[in-house]
């Protein structure tokens, strides 16, 4: 039997920012969660005009038609309250943090690196995920 590729989890500013990024720094097989598809359908909902709305959209669709979104499960929901204690020991709001620190907690329910554009959202959760700064 054929040995599957590992896969590696995107948040959502890493897929937004795909055409920007080397290809060689991203995961051979990345995987999106379902927080990000809410969010990127939130960038729909919020856009401020036509083209924007528009840009959103296709990005919108090219997620879904590229990705079978990885569920925020019970198991992920343990370790979004594990998340969120360590964000308040590290003397940080977890508040304004809910969405990444559900896409964290979804990779690391499932032992899976998270790739970001953004580790300083994520400070203080290097015991319970492995961050990938891209």
């Amino acid at each position: 039997m054929a040995e599957c590729p590992i896969s590696d989890v995107l948040d959502t500013c890493a897929h937004s920012d795909l055409d920007l990024l080397d290809p060689a720094s991203l995961p051979v097989v990345p995987e999106l969660t379902a927080i990000s598809v809410a969010e990127l359908q939130q960038g729909v909902a919020m856009a401020g005009d036509a083209a924007s709305r528009a840009g959103r959209r296709e990005e919108l669709g090219a997620a879904l038609a590229d990705f079978d979104p990885l569920p925020f499960d019970g198991e992920a929901a343990t370790r979004y309250g594990t998340m969120v204690a360590l964000t308040v020991a590290a003397g940080r709001d977890p508040r304004p943090r809910r969405m990444d620190l559900m896409i964290a907690a979804i990779a690391s329910a499932r032992g899976l690196p998270l790739y970001t554009r953004n580790a300083a959202d994520f400070r203080g959760l290097d015991s319970v995920v492995q961050m990938v700064p891209i």
